[in-house]
């Protein structure tokens, strides 16, 4: 068993992710708890780009998503950096390789300071369990989410690759996977939190991107993602967490673009709530 890791505590950490499908019973302000449940998704090609866009977005966003883009560019460093400036950071990379090699690599990325991160559950019930185990020795370890089917995948691209299962039935497939590989938190879209909130109960951590503001289907927004929601519809079917990128990242003013995002969630934790 590797030994225990500590973050360097000098560096300010970032809030840990708290499953709850009833937020406001200790937030009282449903804005500030709207900010604590979105994710930005910095999907830029380099480091001075995703810095610049957190330093725009930092008084209205706590929560940044590292993916494949960024992280192939810009490396651990960025990671590392926005850790350091206070921020929680989503490290999507949704390993998926022989159990050995994704319980290394979930090791590296949790000592990195990640609060969330990814593995695919196509990776198997082996690799999964590998996975939990990895994060064993650590004191105070990211939540590990298990991705389920990309959003990008409806019932033509999932035949396509041999799933013949319909999104939904795939879906809770892997996430009853997961639970009986000790998982309790994953990524789905929109159309499939309800059935995995459900499955999990209160406690389970849902991640949901595929979330396009009310009003703004453009054909940009929807251009690859096929199983996609409005936030205030994902949160009432019990999404623990929203990840939103273009919508806020290529608009004009992106905090503007946060700030209406946030209002919209907040207005649906209200009326759940009232």
């Amino acid at each position: 068993m590797p030994a225990k890791m500590r973050y360097d505590p000098g560096m300010p950490v970032p809030e840990r992710p708290q499953p709850s499908t009833s937020p406001l019973r200790t937030a009282p302000d449903p804005v500030e708890e709207a900010r604590r449940r979105l994710i930005v998704a910095l999907d830029v090609p380099g480091q001075a780009a995703a810095l610049a866009l957190a330093d725009r977005l930092e008084r209205v966003c706590s929560w940044f998503k590292v993916g494949l883009e960024l992280f192939t560019a810009a490396g651990p460093q960025v990671v590392q950096l926005l850790h350091a400036r206070g921020h929680s950071v989503f490290l999507d990379l949704k390993f998926c390789d022989i159990p050995n090699t994704v319980a290394g690599a979930v090791r590296s990325a949790a000592a990195l300071g990640a609060r969330l991160l990814t593995v695919h559950a196509l990776g198997g019930p082996a690799m999964l369990e590998a996975a939990q185990a990895a994060l064993s020795g650590f004191s105070d370890p990211p939540q590990l989410l298990a991705v389920t089917l990309l959003t990008s995948m409806d019932q033509a691209q999932s035949r396509a690759v041999g799933l013949m299962r319909g999104p939904g039935a795939q879906v809770e497939l892997l996430a009853r996977m997961g639970l009986a590989a000790g998982l309790r938190g994953f990524v789905c879209s929109p159309r499939e939190v309800a059935a995995l909130r459900a499955l999990t109960g209160p406690e389970g951590v849902l991640v949901v991107p595929g979330i396009r503001p009310a009003g703004g289907q453009s054909e940009n927004s929807a251009r690859d993602q096929k199983r996609i929601a409005a936030p205030a519809d994902a949160l009432r079917n019990g999404a623990s967490y929203l990840v939103v990128g273009r919508p806020i990242t290529q608009a004009p003013d992106p905090a503007a673009a946060a700030e209406a995002i946030l209002e919209e969630m907040a207005a649906a934790l209200c009326a759940s709530h009232s």
